[in-house]
């Protein structure tokens, strides 16, 4: 367990900065990184007579490849500093992307150069544990116990996912299996096979260990899913969100459950999960007879930032308990905003008190005094992590660590004998509790879904918790700049004065107050009532703010888009199509909005007088590419005068 005092962390200390401003510090280290290694090498069995001598590397050939590598890492460079993206810097303000912090990318640049494979811990014994303790932080972070719940690092959000649906699967069909078997089938009540199919997943898990201790896991789990198949129909069906992720769609289509057992829950005003239509979806289901495979709930919507209502969706599972006897399987999706959690930790890792942490945050000066944050109901959604069965986060993400990491929590490790390829175990058989053994039984290769991974992003993501903990001192004063920052934006979007560019008026909208730090925008003109010509604006205003001028790392500004649909978000986007002039028959119509997307995760505009002056900065780019596209739409509007009146000529 991480137990130190950081409240007197420097965040401008943790990254290398917009200007490279750390770049001492920061090459020092990484000469370290190198030298160690280095020396690990030459001082590996010193009798070891050198392979190579002066002579030869004097020779030509030697000297060629030499000059040849250097020749391609110069082109690589130039490729990389041409059009790469400038993720570092504060004009850079789009996808849940910013600079990384400095001790992850020396971690991982030390751990890589040994080439760990973490699928096999004989390939990897330094780095497979820390892994499994990068896991058990974040299992911490969400108030799972340690002792008893189990987390490790994916390539990302898609695959941790994919690893929440697998095991909900596995689960479900236990019972199932365990009917089927003639010794078993004596440990399940007396119920009927739909019956079966709704048990609670903590009452499923406990089946585990009868089976072990029975000896008869192995037989019943080949027997499972996995062994034997099963019918998609007979799993029930998977309630997401509207504004789910794509990699649901695919987890359906991979793991055979089929995308035609997804069940969409639509979404209210505030994008998140319409708890009363959820209520009602389920209800419905539950009366109908059909068995609720899982729910899925979305902490950080990839297109809005929302926070669904986690604690509504927990007191639901309880309702449907009680009431029906009907339970299912509960997975958060919490990929973007997941190490948002640590913002509510105290230094004993403690959930504090809304009051409080209101109190601490500006008496610590994490947030100022205008700005308060969270919403009621974004708390009370972040408090109920802890009771759900999964939990996918991205540390690549908010925990800014370099790409690719993801990563998967689960509530109870028992679970993951389902999903495993290896002897089956007890887990309360293991009585030593030090982080590199208490998890030392979990292969971490043969119970995961991917195969090769790399050590180095355990030990980027390891490092980084040491440093920056996981709490409102650590993460919580890095994750708070960005939000600071998305508050400050989205006021002085809102409230700027018209922009007058030639004869044209345009004003600038953006949604109020999100969730977390996504900000969505939209610039308009003023008297156009044209839904599908305010795209087309939008548009082309993202073409020039985009990698998509083909000059990323020259251009003043950069941002990311979204279209916010009918068919994804029913009729919540007319709200904002009304606030900024147009009518219901235009947005019924057009039936889509286009917007720019930001996530504001820079660090570098948590001070008023920077923001202030990045703000001037901002509004007086927004007015040139303004003034382009009415340029260009000018010239077009010529051109077509001209081609009509020699026409008529």
């Amino acid at each position: 367990m991480i137990k130190q005092s950081n409240s007197t962390i420097n965040v401008d200390a943790l990254f290398l900065g917009p200007k490279s401003e750390n770049a001492i510090f920061f090459r020092e280290m990484m000469e370290y990184a190198i030298c160690e290694h280095l020396h690990w090498r030459s001082g590996f069995h010193p009798e070891d007579s050198a392979l190579i001598t002066t002579v030869d590397r004097y020779t030509a050939d030697y000297r060629d490849t030499l000059y040849r590598t250097e020749g391609i890492l110069n082109q690589l460079s130039s490729k990389l500093k041409t059009t790469s993206v400038p993720w570092f810097s504060p004009r850079y303000l789009g996808h849940m992307n910013a600079d990384t912090l400095m001790i992850s990318n020396l971690a991982y640049v030390m751990a890589m150069m040994y080439n760990p494979n973490n699928c096999a811990q004989e390939s990897s014994p330094t780095t497979t544990h820390l892994e499994l303790e990068a896991g058990e932080d974040l299992c911490r972070m969400f108030g799972y116990d340690p002792d008893t719940s189990w987390g490790h690092i994916t390539s990302g959000g898609t695959v941790a996912n994919y690893e929440g649906l697998w095991v909900a699967r596995n689960l479900k069909t236990l019972p199932l299996a365990m009917a089927k078997h003639k010794q078993a089938r004596n440990l399940l009540p007396n119920i009927s096979e739909q019956a079966l199919l709704n048990l609670s997943p903590s009452t499923v898990v406990d089946f585990i260990d009868q089976l072990k201790y029975a000896g008869w896991f192995e037989e019943v789990r080949a027997l499972t899913c996995r062994g034997a198949g099963v019918e998609s129909s007979k799993l029930g069906k998977l309630l997401v969100p509207q504004s789910k992720h794509y990699s649901w769609m695919k987890a359906m289509d991979i793991l055979g459950v089929g995308q035609q057992n997804i069940v969409q829950l639509p979404v209210n005003q505030q994008y998140r999960t319409d708890t009363q239509k959820m209520r009602a979806i389920v209800f419905d289901l539950i009366e109908r007879g059909e068995p609720i495979l899982a729910i899925i709930a979305v902490v950080g919507t990839t297109e809005t930032g929302a926070i669904d209502h986690v604690d509504s969706l927990i007191q639901l599972r309880r309702e449907c308990e009680q009431r029906y006897g009907v339970s299912f399987y509960i997975h958060i999706d919490a990929a973007y905003a997941g190490y948002a959690c640590a913002m509510f930790l105290d230094e004993e890792n403690q959930f504090i008190e809304y009051e409080q942490l209101i109190h601490r945050y500006q008496q610590e000066g994490i947030f100022p005094t205008d700005v308060i944050w969270p919403k009621p109901e974004v708390y009370r959604s972040f408090q109920a992590l802890k009771e759900a069965d999964s939990i996918t986060v991205d540390p690549h993400k908010v925990g800014f660590i370099p790409y690719a990491a993801g990563a998967i929590c689960m509530k109870d490790k028992r679970i993951v004998d389902l999903i495993s390829y290896h002897a089956a175990y007890v887990f309360e058989s293991v009585t030593e509790k030090t982080p590199s053994t208490k998890n030392q039984q979990v292969v971490l290769g043969a119970s995961i879904m991917e195969g090769s991974k790399s050590g180095a992003t355990a030990a980027a993501v390891w490092a980084a918790h040491r440093l920056v903990p996981l709490n409102i001192y650590g993460y919580g004063k890095v994750i708070a700049a960005g939000i600071v920052t998305a508050n400050w934006l989205t006021e002085k979007l809102n409230q700027t004065e018209p922009l007058s560019i030639d004869d044209r008026i345009f004003k600038i909208y953006a949604m109020q107050t999100p969730d977390f730090h996504m900000v969505n925008f939209m610039f308009k003109q003023i008297d156009n009532h044209d839904l599908q010509q305010q795209n087309q604006l939008n548009k082309r205003m993202y073409e020039l703010c985009s990698f998509a001028t083909g000059r990323s790392y020259t251009n003043d500004f950069l941002t990311s888009s979204t279209s916010l649909s009918h068919e994804e978000y029913g009729d919540n986007p007319a709200i904002f199509c009304q606030q900024a002039g147009f009518s219901s028959d235009e947005w019924q119509r057009v039936q889509s909005l286009y917007v720019l997307r930001a996530a504001i995760m820079t660090h570098c505009l948590r001070d008023k007088h920077h923001f202030e002056h990045y703000w001037q900065e901002l509004k007086t780019i927004f007015v040139n590419k303004l003034q382009k596209i009415v340029d260009e739409n000018n010239k077009s509007n010529r051109l077509a005068t001209s081609l009509a009146t020699q026409q008529l000529a």
